[in-house]
């Protein structure tokens, strides 16, 4: 993950900030967006090497960043502190990691799509 730019879609502040802590004791350069519009801008206008998005976000869901992500080949997964939650059929390949998670878990789930 060393200078891996990737973005956090996370709407719970403290989980966020502690994936933050996560990512950068492994080297990597994160992006936090707490809301789905941000995590829109933030495709749209920054490179990302991938991405960790959050699927229920303020009662709304990321897939459709998920799917801007892909467009642009982009790998992700999605962390969920409902388990393996069924996603919809185009993203039922896409890796879920679920909350809490650990330090060890986050690499091994970053490594495994990049």
């Amino acid at each position: 993950m060393n200078g891996a730019r990737i973005l956090v879609l996370e709407d719970e502040p403290i989980i966020g900030f502690a994936l933050e802590d996560i990512l950068a004791a492994e080297g990597a350069h994160s992006f936090l967006a707490t809301t789905l519009d941000e995590a829109e801008t933030a495709v749209a206008g920054q490179a990302f090497d991938c991405g960790i998005l959050d699927v229920n976000v303020h009662g709304g869901k990321s897939y459709g960043v998920a799917a801007r992500l892909r467009e642009d080949g982009i790998p992700f997964l999605f962390a969920t502190g409902y388990g393996d939650t069924a996603h919809p059929p185009e993203f039922a390949d896409v890796p879920t990691l679920s909350k809490p998670y650990s330090p060890g878990q986050v690499r091994r789930a970053i490594d495994a799509i990049a």
